[in-house]
């Protein structure tokens, strides 16, 4: 059974899974080739049976449903019980009839009698409470020599839209930036450590690459409606504040986001991490 911290992520998330699900698309087209490279890592191929870790409303679990074909099959996992209903809906609307649900923390993968040949999370290890936790989770249902690949979030240096807009939201909410090892948009964005943790977890044949995106939305107000609907880690910082000081956050999160706009829409570079590891040989 999840615990209490788990349960008020289910509830940030599951409050977030309409705007995310609404949002994704515009969201990771800018991720659609660094996913693609995040299931190369992960050796994804036609007939695998693979875990799509924290799935979100399915946009990945659809590029691996299509890559698996078939005979293969993707386990969709999230914590927030309303992401998955997006997942199935998505998938259901793409045409796939591969695609499986799974309910739950990542570490009651070990108590699920799942077995997958590969498993990949998309920007979503550097929210959990704790990564190395969900790393050796993901292990115990790895088969021997399948690599478990993930996208996470790079320096805030090389992600100016989102670094100077969080620390707005933590200013006004009277916040610290997350030390490390705490959850938080940069969270594993020091290749070292997210490395280190991989192997921590006992993967082997570890590798951490860049990996760029360009993100493009088409106003600076559909800019911000997606970060105050989307955005897990935005409504997560800014819950405390009442309305008011919430409203003054987020009209500065706009005139920063105008420093991102050209000819109305807003663009910006990203840059992730793509970390991969094999699960040895018993």
């Amino acid at each position: 059974m999840a615990g209490n911290g788990e349960h008020k992520n289910e509830s940030i998330w599951d409050s977030a899974a309409p705007g995310w699900a609404k949002w994704e698309s515009a969201l990771m087209g800018a991720a659609a080739e660094a996913t693609e490279q995040m299931l190369d890592a992960a050796n994804v191929e036609m007939g695998m049976r693979v875990l799509d870790l924290a799935c979100g409303a399915g946009s990945q679990t659809i590029q691996a449903a299509r890559r698996v074909g078939p005979t293969g099959r993707v386990f969709a996992n999230d914590i927030a019980s309303k992401m998955l209903t997006f997942v199935t809906s998505n998938t259901a609307a793409a045409g796939l009839t591969n695609v499986e649900t799974l309910h739950g923390p990542a570490e009651d993968l070990s108590k699920s009698g799942l077995h997958v040949d590969a498993a990949t999370c998309r920007l979503g290890l550097m929210l959990f409470q704790s990564p190395q936790d969900a790393l050796a989770a993901v292990r115990s249902v790895l088969a021997e020599n399948g690599r478990f690949a993930v996208l996470v979030v790079a320096s805030p240096q090389d992600n100016l839209l989102f670094s100077k807009t969080m620390m707005i939201a933590l200013k006004h909410a009277g916040k610290t930036p997350p030390p490390p090892g705490s959850p938080g948009l940069f969270a594993l964005s020091d290749p070292a450590r997210l490395e280190s943790l991989f192997q921590a977890a006992g993967y082997i044949d570890t590798r951490i690459e860049q990996v760029a995106a360009r993100l493009s939305i088409a106003s600076i107000g559909d800019a911000l409606t997606m970060m105050q609907e989307a955005f897990g880690a935005y409504r997560a910082v800014l819950a405390d504040l009442d309305d008011k000081k919430r409203d003054v956050a987020w009209a500065e999160i706009r005139d920063c986001i105008e420093q991102f706009s050209n000819q109305g829409g807003v663009s910006s570079d990203m840059t992730l991490l793509l970390a991969s590891g094999t699960n040895p040989p018993a």
